[in-house]
């Protein structure tokens, strides 16, 4: 288990904009983004999340991977994410294309708060369970992926509990799934605290929305060279 208690990762990232990107599959997005541009493609991950307060998201590579590979990649992610937004189908749980810090495609999945917990607790719901066991299916049918879990509470109390309880929660996902019998080496999880809000937090609808676990799945070093000898399936 790798644990980011205190993130001040920041870093900077130029973002590309492509015509037309939103009539583009993953398949076609993973060529543009494997021949090196695409950051702006979804939600370019890592360093932007939150202007750079975020967790590295994607395995670290070393090198720039070619076109090839990323519309190799691009297409075995478009098959997860299908099989996800079926299994997933009648929840509140989001699941977005983004890009890995590697400019590859990945995949984010937001489990809002009120799925996951009940207020102020790290302890999974039954509806909880419920959801996670369906992903956990997806996770064991598509091994060579990686996964972040990333905890994120809103801003009511204090830094130091937020910390907690926001890592309490992406651990208590962490454990679930691995207990499902998948890889524990696979995972990485982050308590974020209040540090990356999607809404505004001066408001309860806002609160309720930064209230959230987000799990971003990435290409592993090993689908990464897979997608580069062409042996990727």
């Amino acid at each position: 288990m790798k644990n980011v208690r205190n993130l001040t990762v920041s870093a900077l990232c130029a973002l590309m904009v492509f015509t037309g990107c939103s009539t583009m599959n993953q398949t076609q997005k993973g060529t543009a983004v494997g021949a090196g541009g695409g950051a702006a493609l979804g939600a370019g991950i890592g360093a932007l999340i939150g202007g750079g307060k975020g967790a590295g998201i994607g395995a670290a590579i070393g090198t720039a991977v070619g076109a090839g590979t990323g519309a190799l990649i691009g297409r075995r992610m478009d098959k997860q994410k299908a099989e996800l937004e079926q299994q997933l189908a009648n929840s509140n749980v989001e699941i977005e294309t983004v890009t890995d810090d590697n400019d590859l495609q990945a995949i984010k999945v937001t489990f809002p708060d009120g799925i996951l917990f009940a207020t102020g607790k790290s302890d999974l719901s039954a509806a909880a369970i419920s959801e996670l066991s369906k992903f956990a299916v997806s996770l064991a049918q598509n091994p060579d992926t990686d996964v972040t879990i990333n905890g994120h509470t809103d801003n009511t109390g204090s830094r130091a509990v937020n910390e907690r309880l926001s890592l309490q929660r992406a651990d208590a996902v962490e454990n679930y799934l691995i207990g499902q019998g998948l890889n524990r080496s696979r995972f990485t999880a982050n308590g974020l605290a209040y540090d990356v809000p999607v809404a505004d937090n001066s408001t309860a609808e806002g609160r309720a929305k930064n209230r959230r676990v987000e799990i971003y799945l990435t290409a592993s070093k090993a689908m990464i060279a897979q997608a580069q000898q062409g042996t990727l399936q």
